[in-house]
């Protein structure tokens, strides 16, 4: 099996032959993303990304820190999806105070993502949850505090983001056991086909004329804890009852890219850093906070997968789905639909692979986030 350290390429490249890999996105009204992943060895995860709001496709690795007994080469996922929540909020933010003719000269905030896993694996009552998201705003600009909090308050409700967490989206699912499509459980069924295949991979080359090493990087590495909470396997464990936490801080630099630096504070994490264009369509150094955020969702569900195969000690040693998530407007806000998931695993018993795909749904905490309500709440700061 394929793996991050033996990969000639660094975490993120945008892919120079997408097209002859028929890496495209779903037909849609707005903006729709197309993801394809597999497993790699242990806890790592590949996905290759197609952004429908401007073409172009990316493909990005995952892994997970000690708590999984990852290697830590690459970011765990809830990474990808806090670095794709704030790259998108800064997107709104910045695209506001330039439609309100707003002077500024800085824009930064720190996010905090926490998450819930409570229950057992074993009996089937595990559970991943979404808890209230919580962003502190410091913006320079030319305007009061109080007008500062309506303008951060108007911008993420325009967000797609805000939609998704906003809106109560039952995920879709369908599933290849094989080379045979046959019905899911308890999860819900695709309302439309999703006509791909989770292949191409192998063949992923970097674009020649746009080639940048220093998209995503490790800044620091979390220490190997053992016996501790969220120390080394904490989070293999078959009752669970904790709180995750993860901080995203983003500013907007010089050369218009968002920087956000995201770190798991529990369990215990490592440090990376996540380059992101805030204008989709004009710019291709980097990918959007919606690429980040549609890949996070897949490397999520991917890991409960794996997870929930590890605990219970059975196999599981080719997984791979392809996912399809949709954004647009309504009238004044933002809109999302529900993700929606074609899953493809290598096993030998239909009950057990439906068993996965309910289990991997059900403690995701990203299809948590999706199927509940998470509110979004803004503090303000403006220099003295």
């Amino acid at each position: 099996m394929a793996s991050i350290q033996t990969s000639p390429y660094p975490l993120v490249f945008r892919l120079g032959n997408a097209p002859a890999l028929g890496c495209t996105a779903p037909a849609s009204a707005g903006v729709a993303i197309r993801t394809k992943s597999r497993a790699l060895e242990g806890m790592q995860k590949e996905a290759v990304v197609c952004d429908g709001s401007n073409g172009r496709a990316w493909r990005m690795v995952s892994d997970e820190g000690p708590y999984l007994n990852g290697t830590d080469l690459a970011p765990f996922p809830l990474a990808f999806f806090t670095a794709g929540m704030a790259a998108s909020y800064l997107s709104a933010i910045v695209a506001l105070l330039k439609q309100r003719g707003i002077a500024f000269r800085s824009v930064r905030f720190v996010q905090h993502n926490r998450y819930s896993m409570t229950g057992s694996a074993i009996k089937g009552t595990m559970t991943g949850g979404a808890l209230p998201v919580q962003l502190d705003l410091h913006i320079d600009a030319d305007i009061g505090k109080a007008a500062l909090a309506d303008l951060a308050a108007a911008a993420v409700e325009t967000s797609p983001v805000t939609a998704l967490l906003r809106n109560k989206l039952d995920s879709e699912f369908s599933l290849v056991v094989g080379d045979r499509q046959i019905a899911t459980a308890r999860v819900a069924a695709l309302a439309r086909p999703i006509d791909a295949h989770a292949d191409g991979f192998d063949a992923a080359a970097p674009s020649a004329t746009d080639f940048r090493k220093d998209i995503i990087e490790k800044l620091e590495s979390a220490e190997t804890l053992i016996g501790v909470e969220g120390g080394a396997g904490s989070s293999l464990t078959a009752e669970q009852n904790r709180i995750l936490h993860v901080c995203g801080n983003c500013t907007l630099r010089d050369d218009g890219l968002a920087e956000i630096r995201t770190q798991l504070l529990k369990p215990i994490g490592s440090v990376f850093r996540f380059l992101a264009a805030i204008d989709a369509g004009a710019d291709d150094r980097a990918p959007s906070g919606l690429a980040y955020l549609s890949a996070g969702v897949a490397f999520c569900y991917m890991t409960q997968l794996g997870r929930y195969a590890h605990i219970v000690k059975k196999p599981l040693d080719d997984y791979r789905l392809v996912q399809d998530t949709c954004f647009g407007e309504s009238g004044t806000s933002a809109d999302a639909e529900p993700v929606r998931t074609h899953v493809f695993l290598a096993v030998s018993d239909d009950d057990y692979a439906r068993t996965l795909v309910d289990m991997g749904e059900q403690t995701c905490f990203l299809h948590a986030a999706c199927r509940g309500t998470v509110p979004v709440e803004i503090t303000v700061d403006t220099p003295p």
